[in-house]
């Protein structure tokens, strides 16, 4: 008897995954939520859930995105946003005195404003393999998570990544006033 091949769609691999573990609770050892993800993408031919990921998310971007314009010297530059000195002095708590992230905030506008201080600590236009961006993010904080800070600069445009995850390159952009800010604060405490 031949299998008959039944298509299976979900809207949330997550939520999918969230449901396998509360039906697998009374399972020893019980898998976590990473592990049950990594195994449903592993059953259709990706490495895990991170490549799986990449992969959706290349998927949903144009396949030629267009190229940024430089602007003519003779622009005028827009005038910055007003920066909010109590917001950039109770983030610079959360960087020790070499400038390393001591902690993850909570906050998601504080999350971005720590990720361009990290983003300005890599090499311009230059390719970096996933160890050597590792390696860098690594001596940039204190809190042992440098996945999380690759993937929130992926998802941010503040880093771009091969398909393969093998090759990173920073993406260049003006940072915000208050990211400007912040890091030039931390760089004038690090010389200072």
């Amino acid at each position: 008897m031949s299998r008959t091949l039944l298509p299976f769609h979900t809207d949330d691999i997550s939520a999918l995954a969230r449901s396998l573990k509360g039906q697998l609770t009374g399972c020893e050892p019980q898998p976590g939520h990473l592990e049950l993800l990594n195994m449903l993408v592993r059953a259709n031919g990706y490495r895990n859930f991170q490549h799986y990921r990449a992969e959706i998310v290349a998927r949903s971007q144009p396949e030629n995105p267009p190229v940024p314009v430089p602007t003519p010297a003779l622009t005028p530059e827009p005038t910055p946003a007003p920066v909010e000195s109590d917001r950039v002095k109770r983030l610079l708590r959360i960087f020790d005195s070499d400038g390393k992230l001591m902690r993850w905030p909570g906050k998601r506008s504080q999350q971005e404003l720590c990720l361009w201080v990290i983003w300005s600590e890599i090499p311009a236009r230059q390719v970096l393999t996933e160890k050597e961006i590792n390696r860098l993010l690594n001596e940039r904080h204190l809190f042992g998570d440098h996945p999380l800070l690759r993937r929130w600069l992926c998802d941010y445009g503040m880093l771009e990544r091969t398909r393969d995850g093998r090759e990173y390159r920073r993406i260049e952009k003006t940072p915000p006033g208050e990211a400007l800010e912040l890091i030039r604060r931390l760089r004038s405490d690090r010389v200072g």
